[in-house]
């Protein structure tokens, strides 16, 4: 047992992985003059896919989004890219849904969001849970059926949760793009309005309510949650170490009921729990390893 400073374990356990955060939104959009020139960065990493929700089109991005990946093989061919669903399925089960708390460019910018000092304010409880279900919704329709099943004259169908959905396009493409490209603003359109009104409505949401695109439609986090169960990076849980404090509760900004489903598919294993802990009754199992580390990060 540990006494006092969990504060400053929070504090310290955000810094770290905000750290994370921004070093992989430098790496997965190291393409500098791409946001000066307002050009698409084309070269050979652009074929290789990111394990997270980052833009194609993004003048800075140096692979590919996988979920635009997928649907862009389903809209034109109604097969799926093998690769794309292997690559997300094999960072599921190694990682679960770490990839969302640690690596994604636009779950960090929600967290910075949700940083702002204000009011915060949740969902009723009643409404939350089955909102929760709109992800996987999303990911079926939007990312899978629809692209296959819509098609135009010439048998193409349309990235659908690209086109009218993703937030992130809209915010790491359309706007540096548009922004670079006097041209590119004359050709705007309803879809546009729509999709940067949806971004501004969820940004302006993060400021009160902590990762609301994670929690409710995005189909990558919905992909990944499905592995967080079984992945080999796991939280484990000592209920005999717990005196029912409810810290780890309080600490969670995922809203997750800790005690009871530690590997909880809404869970982006932001150690939060951990940090707040005050009897170490939380701790992660190391990848390949039947050990555990806790708070302070040394072997059990």
């Amino acid at each position: 047992m540990k006494s006092g400073g969990f504060g400053e374990d929070l504090k310290r356990a955000d810094r770290k992985r905000g750290f994370f955060q921004l070093i992989f939104a430098v790496l997965f959009n190291g393409y500098a003059a791409g946001f000066t020139k307002g050009k698409i960065f084309t070269g050979k990493t652009k074929a290789i896919c990111v394990p997270v929700l980052n833009c194609h089109s993004c003048p800075g991005a140096l692979g590919a989004c996988p979920i635009g990946s997928l649907q862009k093989v389903l809209a034109g061919s109604s097969r799926v890219s093998f690769y794309a669903l292997g690559f997300l399925m094999l960072f599921g089960v190694v990682l679960g849904r770490l990839v969302c708390g640690f690596l994604c460019p636009f779950g960090w910018i929600q967290d910075l969001l949700h940083r702002i000092p204000g009011k915060k304010a949740e969902l009723p409880e009643k409404i939350d849970r089955p909102a929760r279900k709109l992800k996987y919704a999303v990911l079926l329709l939007l990312v899978v059926l629809l692209p296959m099943a819509v098609r135009d004259e010439f048998g193409i169908g349309t990235t659908f949760f690209c086109a009218w959905l993703c937030p992130a396009g809209t915010l790491e493409a359309g706007l540096p793009l548009l922004a670079a490209n006097p041209e590119l603003r004359l050709m705007i359109g309803g879809q546009f309005y729509w999709k940067l009104a949806l971004l501004i409505a969820l940004l302006l949401w993060s400021v009160f309510t902590y990762r609301p695109f994670c929690r409710y439609l995005c189909p990558l986090g919905a992909f990944y949650g499905l592995f967080n169960r079984f992945s080999l990076y796991q939280y484990r849980f000592e209920s005999e170490k717990c005196t029912g404090c409810g810290a780890c509760a309080r600490a969670c900004q995922m809203k997750i009921d800790v005690t009871k489903n530690v590997n909880s598919a809404e869970c982006i294993r932001c150690g939060r729990c951990i940090a707040a802990c005050p009897e170490d009754a939380i701790s992660r199992k190391k990848i390949f390893s039947r050990t555990e580390t806790g708070k302070t990060g040394e072997e059990r």
